[in-house]
């Protein structure tokens, strides 16, 4: 009797520590395309008419599966607002130029061509929309923005004394890892703090975007300096990975010195132009976007949040028979939503009396 007591007493301090909670305490951002085309890509469900509807299943079972493991007091989905890669093409036009490819990106049989495909992508996102629009969560799309603006933006500048947890495959947020702003890798099914960092690169999370920079990023078609890989990093230029953080500026100021007998740091001597530009392409701790963007993204962090409405939801789903891509939705929904409506309804009742 006394293991049961004390274990209900347990279970009621925690409960009354999880009340206590504000519903900005924990937040979850969501890069919202790059889930979305991860699970167009990757999931092959079709609906019982053949239609295949991977890119919405598989988007709400992903961030469904984040958010209960996670437990956020508030989820912000950022998505690419249109125009996003101009400011980035303006600097450098070959700016993720490896991402207009003319291949298939799916296997799924109902989709017999490229232009198939872009048009079941273009009406499940459409759709997609409309069942985010009666969850407990805010939709972000700025025109011009990229999402990684966006939520670099929200982690660093306005939200800065909540614990974040950034959900993307891009690698670029870890260069935002600090003691409150952690990563979910969604397809490694791994969180990233800042001890990850230097387990896995030998770095502290500060030099991050250093080693971003000087190795380049593939998948934004950004070039690195040639044959420079993180081993050979280690060897020969070893201030990047000592305990203090360092600039760009030190690590020119190192090659420099050193590129006598280093061959690789004189090729970042000779590279200097293209560091300082991916520098401006790919760092997200101070943003460089307009006062209105910053102003849009402001006002729907503090803005009224949509409150869940089930029924809609579920009768979204029978139209598009999503079934057979989340089964037993009603335990679904529960698991997954109702404690984050509830934090919502906290929210907004504070915002209707600001």
């Amino acid at each position: 009797m006394k293991k049961e007591y004390f274990s209900i007493l347990e279970t009621l301090k925690e409960n009354k520590s999880n009340n206590q909670n504000h519903p900005n305490d924990r937040i979850l951002l969501i890069d919202g395309l790059n889930t979305f085309i991860r699970s167009f890509v990757v999931n092959p469900v079709v609906n019982d008419d053949g239609v295949h509807i991977g890119g919405i299943s598989g988007f709400l079972q992903s961030i469904g599966y984040a958010i209960r493991n996670i437990k956020p007091t508030r989820v912000i989905i950022a998505f690419d607002g249109k125009g996003g890669s101009q400011r980035r093409r303006k600097l450098y036009p070959e700016y993720k130029a490896n991402r207009r490819v003319n291949k298939r990106m799916t296997r799924v049989k109902t989709l017999y061509s490229i232009e198939d495909e872009r048009m079941a992508m273009r009406h499940q996102l459409g759709r997609l929309l409309d069942y985010l629009s009666v969850l407990p969560v805010s939709v972000l799309s700025v025109e011009n923005i990229e999402a990684d603006d966006s939520i670099a933006y929200i982690s660093k500048q306005i939200l800065t004394e909540n614990q974040i947890f950034i959900m993307s495959t891009d690698s670029d947020f870890l260069q935002l890892i600090d003691n409150r702003i952690k990563v979910w890798s969604p397809t490694k099914k791994k969180f990233y703090f800042a001890d990850t960092i230097k387990e896995e690169f030998g770095l502290i999370s500060e030099n991050y975007l250093l080693y971003k920079i000087l190795t380049g990023d593939s998948s934004d078609n950004i070039p690195g300096i040639r044959g420079l890989g993180l081993k050979t990093l280690k060897k020969k230029l070893p201030i990047l990975f000592g305990d203090s953080k360092i600039t760009l500026e030190d690590v020119l100021e190192y090659a420099d010195k050193n590129k006598d007998s280093v061959k690789v740091l004189q090729s970042i001597c000779d590279n200097k132009e293209q560091l300082i530009l991916n520098d401006k392409l790919i760092q997200l701790s101070d943003v460089d976007i307009s006062g209105r963007a910053k102003e849009k993204i402001y006002n729907t962090v503090n803005s009224k949040v949509n409150r869940l409405v089930k029924y809609k939801f579920q009768k979204f789903m029978l139209e598009d028979t999503l079934n057979n891509g989340i089964r037993n939705p009603e335990l679904w929904i529960k698991d997954t939503f109702v404690s984050l409506d509830n934090y919502v309804s906290i929210l907004n009742e504070e915002l209707k009396n600001v």
